[in-house]
């Protein structure tokens, strides 16, 4: 009787995808024949077991059909009538699994027979994306702003258009072909192991030139620093990262460049603090003024002050509201509001008569049972 395939992985019936995953990805480490240290030919059957086994769990429609009816729901599922590495299309995934074994990569990176053999040449291919951290005022925020920047970043060498050969001069490599790739094959009773790893002549671009760019030394790519204008928009979020399309390292081979990143950081402000669109800002303020109600002016991002009414007998912290004096939203919108929390001063100082009225006021407050005010000044 065939063995059931959530037992082979190690797995509940219930696994989700991410689990079945990590037991392949573990048990193909342990298994595969050029890692294991167990028996080869043990080796080679469980690996091949294992695999099978993760076809048909990973996949949706296979796995519901072994759900429902067990192996002999996987009738015509399989091409020869039973599993064959013709059959496994996951071939990515163990790419990915042997790419993390520190440089074993390249020696692992196989394919069983069939139409999954080849690995697609290096050739051209995109260039690197670059970061640029840059630091604005709040008061920026407002209308947004415009800032030249100098990026240092690779371009395509001139002398040789990319290429790496002098005067633009290249050749197919006589090592691989042209694939970027060498192949060794190794048989067993299961198939053809093909390890495949990059071409030692051409480092995997498939081409190479008679006499070397004096310019790049090869590289097909010189340093070079640019002048880019970043459009920092209004609102934008403090750590918001803008993408700049094609400012990056230049490709390789004709590739496209990679991008800039230009990553915002707003500075912290001696008067205001930040809460999405609206901002905060303490008022300090007397004892009469919050009991009998007054109206003050307050510090806003736009510069200069703005009115503020405070209601008679305000209570300290307190938080007043003043509507469209806040920031705009990134992408546009109205803006937010500034929020006020009220603070009361007190003197470290008091003349005797000062000192008089405010013991007759704490007196007063305390008869008519005690109140913030009064607790401080009574003694």
């Amino acid at each position: 009787m065939p063995e059931d395939y959530y037992e082979i992985l190690g797995l509940d019936r219930n696994a989700s995808k991410d689990e079945i995953k990590k037991a392949y990805r573990r048990l193909a480490r342990q298994y595969h024949p050029d890692v294991t240290t167990e028996d080869k030919k043990f080796a080679e059957e469980k690996f091949k077991a294992i695999s099978e086994a993760y076809e048909v769990l990973v996949d949706d429609e296979k796995r519901r059909l072994y759900d429902q009816y067990g192996h002999a729901g996987l009738s015509g599922q399989f091409s020869g009538g039973s599993f064959t590495w013709d059959d496994f299309s996951h071939f990515e995934d163990l790419r990915d699994i042997f790419s993390g074994l520190g440089g074993f990569g390249d020696i692992f990176d196989m394919f069983f027979g069939g139409p999954h053999q080849r690995r697609e040449p290096k050739g051209a291919r995109q260039g690197e994306s670059l970061r640029y951290d840059i630091e604005v005022n709040l008061e920026d925020l407002l209308e947004g702003l415009s800032k030249e920047i100098t990026i240092p970043h690779s371009v395509e060498c001139p002398s040789c258009h990319g290429t790496g050969g002098k005067g633009g001069e290249i050749q197919t490599c006589s090592e691989c072909g042209g694939s970027g790739q060498v192949q060794s094959v190794r048989s067993s009773g299961f198939g053809r192991f093909v390890s495949v790893s990059v071409c030692p002549k051409c480092g995997g671009e498939g081409q190479t030139y008679k006499e070397r760019c004096p310019d790049c030394n090869g590289s097909g790519r010189v340093k070079k620093s640019s002048k880019i204008t970043v459009n920092i928009p209004p609102g934008v979020e403090d750590g918001a990262r803008l993408r700049i399309p094609g400012a990056g390292d230049a490709g390789f081979r004709g590739g496209p460049p990679g991008d800039l990143f230009v990553v915002v950081h707003v500075k912290p402000h001696e008067t205001f603090r930040r809460e999405g669109t609206n901002l905060w800002v303490d008022l300090v303020t007397s004892y009469p003024k919050l009991a009998l109600g007054s109206e003050e002016e307050v510090p806003i991002i736009d510069g200069g002050k703005a009115k503020l009414k405070i209601p008679p007998g305000t209570q300290v912290d307190t938080v007043l509201r003043m509507p469209g004096h806040g920031l705009p939203p990134m992408g546009g919108g109205p803006r937010g509001d500034q929020l006020v929390r009220v603070r009361i001063h007190v003197p470290k100082k008091l003349s005797a008569e000062e000192k008089n009225l405010l013991r007759k006021l704490g007196g007063l407050e305390a008869h008519k049972g005690g109140s913030i005010f009064g607790n401080l000044f009574r003694r």
